[in-house]
């Protein structure tokens, strides 16, 4: 009973030790990589340690195949964690990157996405009235009164019908927003039924090709030019807000009106002078926080997928590793013992195979990290956003991704590692020798 619940303290405190390596930043895990690397060369055990892992080393060859279980094993979580966490992070990437700071997205009060909100016209007067709202040349407030609607299309390959976001805007949005340039053919002419088509949008759909006709709620349209935004705008289908609004029967409302500030301090002024008009009854915010804010759900929810598909992955490479481990320490067992028998302690025989089963892990994550990079890092797919309609967006392969990869990489291999270790320092002397 006592052997038990020693091994069950022991087995504990090595998990701790892992989830401690799992949190650690890699600030502090260089300092500790240096910290040993000094003990191993400054000190007796760390140089007994170190040759003790040369003859490890010197043996790995031998042990090809074995060896290529932990690392293939370790390769395919960090690879599969990767690409599912740069899902994440390119579908956050695009959303946040579509706002900024001196552009303030103004809706009915309580609503949390467009397609909730709803604005009468002389709301919108009030808005584009209120002060703190950058003008243009001809006096004119920079602001666009908008309509968000969702129209059902074929997507390209499957033909299976998804949802496209059609953005009805105002007369002032190429002010608002410059950064987004026709591409090919032209702009829509106000108070036509012509459309322009985002980029990933005509990537994504059948029949918006330039010239062609589509048929919306009854009524058609000729697209006539497409643009490129480099956000989630290029998901869009951009057309006259009036026209919109009387093919859909929406009357002269808008769900929202984006402006441009005189600057990014201005924010808690407008919001004020808002908040002081007793005829309105609306919420503003930044695009930047809102766009934000579209994407943490979504995020959050293929980060949790991610870690539970990972974590699962993982505790296979873990008895991967354990096994392959495990065969290496009886397969050295008489060599192990010969190096205790001439003076050298447990925690050399320890350290050595801890290296080993860490370098292995290494490899393994960094061929995982760079498999991950090679097909996946900006990969266009799409998804479902908060507003029902498909977001095209790239897979982003960053550093601190790949940086996560290697440090579970770490983890298993620590893991994978400690346990064949201390069986290899615990192993008698006696009965090593004897071994044939």
């Amino acid at each position: 009973m006592y052997k038990v619940l020693v091994n069950g303290v022991i087995t504990l405190a090595l998990l701790g030790a892992a989830v401690v390596l799992a949190l650690l930043p890699w600030s502090l895990l260089l300092v500790l990589a240096v910290l040993f690397a000094l003990w191993s060369a400054l000190s007796h055990r760390g140089r007994q340690a170190w040759a003790v892992t040369r003859v490890g080393l010197a043996t790995l060859p031998q042990r090809l195949g074995s060896s290529s279980v932990v690392v293939i094993g370790i390769a395919g979580v960090v690879g599969v964690l990767v690409a599912l966490l740069a899902m994440g992070e390119g579908f956050r990437a695009t959303l946040v990157q579509t706002g900024s700071d001196d552009t303030v997205l103004v809706m009915r009060a309580g609503a949390n996405a467009e397609l909730n909100s709803v604005l009468v016209r002389d709301a919108v007067v009030q808005i584009e009235q209120t002060p703190g709202i950058l003008k243009n040349a001809k006096g004119e407030p920079i602001a666009s009164p908008e309509l968000v609607v969702v129209a059902s299309l074929p997507r390209k390959g499957s033909g299976l019908d998804a949802n496209l976001q059609i953005r009805g805007v105002g007369p002032q949005v190429r002010e608002l927003r410059p950064h987004v340039h026709i591409t090919a053919g032209r702009d829509f002419q106000p108070g036509l039924r012509e459309l322009v088509v985002g980029k990933g949008a005509a990537e994504q759909f059948q029949g918006l090709d330039l010239g062609a006709t589509i048929t919306l709620n009854n009524q058609v349209w000729t697209v006539v030019g497409s643009f490129e935004a480099g956000d989630a705008f290029d998901s869009e289908v951009w057309a006259d807000a009036d026209i919109v609004a009387s093919t859909y029967r929406r009357g002269n409302s808008v769900t929202d009106v984006t402006v441009r500030l005189v600057n990014a301090d201005a924010l808690d002024a407008f919001k004020a002078a808002l908040a002081a008009n007793p005829q309105l009854k609306v919420d503003a915010e930044t695009t930047r926080s809102y766009f934000s804010r579209q994407s943490e759900n979504l995020t959050l929810l293929i980060r949790i997928v991610g870690s539970v598909v990972g974590a699962i992955m993982a505790i296979g490479a873990i008895f991967g590793a354990l096994n392959t481990m495990y065969a290496a320490v009886a397969t050295r067992a008489r060599e192990i013992a010969t190096l205790r028998a001439i003076g050298f302690r447990g925690l050399p025989v320890i350290v050595s195979v801890m290296i080993e089963t860490m370098l292995l892990a290494l490899v393994g994550g960094l061929l995982g990290a760079a498999i991950a990079w090679l097909i996946f890092d900006n990969y266009s797919v799409s998804t479902m956003s908060q507003n029902f309609s498909q977001v095209v967006f790239a897979f982003r392969v960053s550093p601190a991704l790949a940086l996560e990869g290697l440090k579970w990489a770490l983890v298993i291999g620590f893991i994978g590692g400690l346990f064949p270790a201390l069986r290899a320092a615990r192993l008698p002397v006696t009965t090593a020798l004897r071994e044939l």
